[in-house]
């Protein structure tokens, strides 16, 4: 197509290796050359090194598949997906780990169709599709196989050389770098990518097939049980809610107008939760491991919260505006009110707001016969169309950025639009309180907390998912409250004094499951009254 000369497969593997090396690496290059003390003349041995020995590197890697019917397809896969994880590393400073690529593959289709945009499809076909064709209509001489091993032998024991080499002339610069900067590893692609891609299949492959009950022997606490008004807890799962920008923590605008007002409501301002992207977030917080035992195995192997409150007799429901519930809802009653209907109440073309989720819960709450739990999973503040995520009412702050190629807007009219979202989830969580209290036959509460956080142009990175051990405070600081009717206050016996005096505490996560378990007043084995937040706060009975 392109030559009728066969060129020699290790003259294809060179050009491929430098190719993904130079084109692809971007936002890796930056942070490495700023990481090794910029651009100087005594450093410029040190970057031209560096790149050198990772077009060798990939040249190794491609020279072990470089054989017939193998090569061009392990190609055309690589141009095609790293051009598309190059241009997220680029244009939102994504750092890929096996937590990113879990969450990317568990998304949904409108989710993942926000970060669609013109400049994604130009790369793609500049970077993926044109050097994909250009693979397919080379012909390639594999030579003889009795070569061709002896080939790869030498370039692959060269290679090897050449990295000892390399690491042993600038592991004085090389190792403080990558231990300050530990992003690098999650930049370089393909192999980041590669990486995560098999790290989840691993995590897939671990997951047991049977799941072990826990907490069989939840009972409520016997007072509890003697008092003859039922309870109505709301569990509202915020989504991307970074606490830095409720002005309940602080913040300098005023993004919480109505729960300011309400004295009965206490906000929690040093919370850090247990992941930074849904997929993680979701099936820890529900679950009794907390962050540090977390695993995705350990997770999807025993029941979480909803099946030991189930086992209490609270009558449970999930009621999601969001992708799914990552398994933290199995055999639980499920709503879903996120698929936009044509003239349905809270929805506009391509969105349901989060108010939905309350649509008909009053009558639910009036005729329930058991005491209830509902989980309430919002849209929230999901970028990058943070401008989509609220009624136009609610657009308090401006100019907004409306377009998810973030690059294209000003910071501040990307925060703008992003304090829009808090301000209506303000009203969200305000109008279920209200809900709540039209309810006076049952004793009521709520409890708000988010999935985790955001970066909004902080060191230059844009949306979520960061690998923990690297992701920055925005990612991991969450907003949490809560707030209890009169009657529900005097049934657990709380002074709220002493709670509100907790308010600073440092708090995650791993508080979560058992405080709810302690403000339900649960009695079960796997309940750790030393991560109730409540425990300390709570009156003799």
């Amino acid at each position: 197509m392109f030559t009728t000369k066969k060129i020699k497969s290790e003259y294809v593997t060179i050009a491929a290796s430098a190719l993904l090396c130079l084109l692809y690496n971007q936002k890796f290059w930056t942070t490495f050359i700023s990481a090794t003390g910029g651009w100087t003349f005594s450093g410029t041995l040190l970057h031209l090194s560096s790149c050198l020995i990772i077009v060798i590197l990939f040249n190794a890697c491609l020279t072990l598949v470089s054989f017939r019917y193998i090569l061009k397809p392990i190609l055309v896969v690589l141009f095609l997906l790293t051009s598309l994880s190059s241009y997220f590393t680029d244009q939102y400073g994504a750092t890929i780990d096996k937590g990113m690529m879990q969450n990317i593959l568990e998304t949904d289709v409108r989710e993942a169709a926000e970060l669609f945009s013109f400049s994604l499809v130009i790369k793609f076909i500049c970077l993926g599709v044109l050097p994909s064709a250009v693979v397919i209509g080379t012909k390639i001489d594999y030579g003889t196989l009795p070569s061709v091993l002896a080939r790869k032998f030498l370039i692959i024991a060269c290679s090897a050389m050449a990295l000892a080499l390399f690491v042993f002339s600038f592991y004085k610069t090389l190792a403080p770098a990558f231990r300050e900067h530990r992003e690098l590893r999650y930049l370089l692609t393909p192999t980041n990518y590669i990486q995560a891609i098999n790290g989840v299949r691993k995590m897939k492959a671990a997951r047991p097939a049977t799941v072990t009950p826990q907490g069989k022997d939840a009972r409520k606490s016997p007072d509890w049980n003697a008092i003859e008004k039922k309870t109505v807890t709301l569990i509202i799962l915020g989504e991307t809610a970074r606490a830095a920008n409720f002005s309940l923590n602080g913040y300098a605008r005023q993004t919480n107008p109505l729960l300011t007002r309400r004295q009965d409501l206490i906000n929690f301002t040093n919370v850090e939760s247990c992941g930074t992207a849904t997929a993680v977030s979701i099936p820890c917080v529900f679950s009794s491991l907390g962050r540090k035992n977390y695993s995705d195995e350990k997770a999807k192997s025993q029941q979480g919260l909803m099946a030991v409150l189930g086992y209490a007799k609270f009558s449970l429901l999930w009621r999601n505006n969001n992708s799914g519930c990552k398994g933290a809802c199995d055999g639980v009653e499920y709503e879903d009110v996120s698929i936009p209907e044509l003239g349905a109440a809270g929805c506009e073309k391509d969105e349901c707001y989060d108010e939905r989720l309350l649509l008909g819960l009053e009558k639910r709450i009036a005729a329930a016969e058991d005491d209830l739990v509902i989980v309430l999973h919002q849209k929230g503040s999901h970028g990058p169309a943070y401008w989509k995520r609220y009624p136009s009412q609610f657009e308090r702050f401006g100019p907004v950025c409306q377009s998810t190629m973030l690059s294209d807007c000003t910071n501040e009219s990307i925060v703008a639009a992003y304090d829009n979202t808090v301000v209506y989830t303000d009203y969200v969580i305000d109008q279920a309180i209200a809900l709540l209290l039209k309810n006076p036959q049952v004793d009521t509460s709520l409890l708000y907390f988010a999935d985790h956080g955001e970066s909004l142009g902080e060191k230059n990175m844009f949306l979520h998912g960061a690998p923990f051990v690297i992701s920055p405070v925005e990612q991991r600081h969450v907003p949490l409250m809560v707030w209890m009717s009169e009657g529900f206050r005097k049934r657990l016996k709380l002074d709220t004094v002493c709670l509100a005096a907790r308010r600073d505490d440092a708090l995650s996560h791993d508080n979560i499951f058992h405080s709810v378990l302690g403000m339900l007043q649960v009695s079960t084995s796997v309940y750790d009254p030393a991560l109730d937040i409540f425990k300390r706060c709570i009156g003799e009975r």
